[in-house]
This record gives structure tokens, C-alpha cells and sequence, in this order.
């Protein structure tokens, strides 16, 4: 066999393979993000965080348990940066600010609906408090300068918002959205809204526990896993290493 037919069919098994994986991908991806997926290797440079004070009003909540309601763009990543926040309990995927019948992927994604994509957290308030949790959300989750948009998403249902579940944390909110709209930390508006609690609908199941189930793909890797190095580089002590499910 010649060399230059040794390389040729060395490079179509090579090409090959790299469709398979592609493909791979690419079939875990929910169609409205296919476009979004770039092929890249774990060492993608991370986002560039904005590190802000920490919330002068806190909420102060007593007990082991509390829960929390953030929407800052794809629920992946959201979810995934609080699954490795110590102190948190649980976080799951789900839609908010819409109605029962419509609280479906397909259809909030299709932008038919009055949802967010949102996490419910839920944390031992006397390990992380909410305003911590606030700090980190707006730190190396959300940008809160992009209106019904993060990352390469666009529409409603990816604006970023805090949910308050009582009166303490909508105090504390409310507070610390004015404060950092005092500090001029962005060089845009802060257009994050604080939402009155309707009802949270869990997400499809392949939605739960995204990033841990697929840490390789695409779309993860490029957009999610550098919010996790954020957290892990400028949160030292609020970071896990384990994710909670």
C-alpha cells in the first residue's frame, strides 16, 4: 500500500470517528441549542466574571431549610453552579412565571409562554445564606445587564430574575439590586427583575441534573463548566467539589 493511500484511509477513520462523537453530542442536545454547540475541549477558556460585595441586607431566614428561586438563562448552568455551592441541599430545573398547561419544554422554548427557565434550590440558610447566594448568582451565573438573553440565548424565557419565596428574601432582593445598581459593577443597566412567586414546575426529567449526566457535551463544556471554574476560583469556601443531585 502507498503512503499517500496509508494517510488517506487513516484520515476517513479519523473523520469517522470524530462524527461519531459529534453526533454523539449533538443528539443530547434539545434542537433550540443545536446551533449553539461549538466542538471544544475541557481547557475552554472561562467567561469572565464580575465579582461584586457581598449583600449588605440579608435575609436572615431561621431553621435548616429554605428554599429559592433563581432564573438567569439556560437552567443547566444555574443549576449546575448551585449543586456545587456548599450548603445547598437540592436544585432542580423548571419553568416559572406561567401556567400549568403550558409549563413544557417544547413550548416554553418556543417562547409561546409566559415562563423563565429557573432553578428551586434549596439550602440550610444557616450554612449559605440567601444574600450569598444572591452574590454568587449575580457573580459567575447571570449577567444582569441582558434583557430576555444570556449567553447565545435570546427570548423571555431566558431573562434573569430572583424569585423571592418570602417576605425576607424579597426585602433582601430588592436591597441588593439597588445596591449594586449604586455601584455601577456593569457598564449597562441592570435590567434583573424581582418576581412575585406563582407556582415552579419541574422540568423534564432528561433536564434534571443536566451538567452531571453529560459533562461532555457541547454545549456544557462551552457554556456551563466555566461558570463552575468561577465558582470554584473566586468562591473557594462556598465551593463543593461533589455536586449535590
Amino acid at each position: 500500500m502507498s503512503p499517500v493511500l496509508s494517510r488517506t484511509i487513516a484520515f476517513g477513520v479519523a473523520f469517522a470517528a470524530f462524527g461519531a462523537v459529534w453526533a454523539g453530542i449533538q443528539s443530547t442536545v434539545p434542537a433550540d441549542r443545536s446551533s449553539n454547540v461549538s466542538f471544544v475541549g475541557e481547557a475552554h477558556a472561562a467567561e469572565k466574571a464580575t465579582i461584586i460585595p457581598a449583600a449588605r441586607v440579608d435575609a436572615a431566614e431561621p431553621g435548616k431549610r429554605a428554599v429559592a428561586i433563581f432564573a438567569g438563562g439556560c437552567f443547566w448552568g444555574v443549576e449546575g453552579v448551585f449543586e456545587h455551592t456548599k450548603g445547598v441541599i437540592s436544585a432542580s430545573s423548571g419553568y416559572h412565571g406561567g401556567t400549568k398547561r403550558s409549563a413544557s419544554y417544547k413550548l416554553v422554548s418556543a417562547g409561546l409562554t409566559d415562563h423563565a427557565e429557573a432553578v428551586r434550590v434549596v439550602y440550610d440558610p444557616k450554612q449559605v445564606s440567601y444574600g450569598k447566594l444572591m452574590q454568587i448568582f449575580f457573580s459567575v451565573v447571570a449577567d444582569p445587564t441582558m434583557l430576555n438573553a444570556q449567553g447565545p440565548d435570546r427570548g423571555k424565557h431566558y431573562r434573569s430574575a430572583l424569585v423571592p419565596m418570602n417576605a425576607r428574601q424579597a426585602k433582601a432582593a430588592r436591597a441588593y439590586i439597588a445596591q449594586l445598581e449604586k455601584g455601577r459593577y456593569w457598564k449597562s443597566p441592570i435590567v434583573t427583575r424581582v418576581e412575585a412567586y406563582k407556582a415552579f414546575y419541574p422540568a423534564e426529567t432528561y433536564h434534571q441534573d443536566f451538567m452531571q449526566k453529560n459533562p461532555r457535551q457541547g454545549y456544557i463544556v462551552r457554556w456551563d463548566k466555566p461558570k463552575i471554574a468561577n465558582l470554584k476560583r473566586y468562591f473557594p469556601t462556598q465551593y463543593r467539589a461533589a455536586p449535590v443531585s
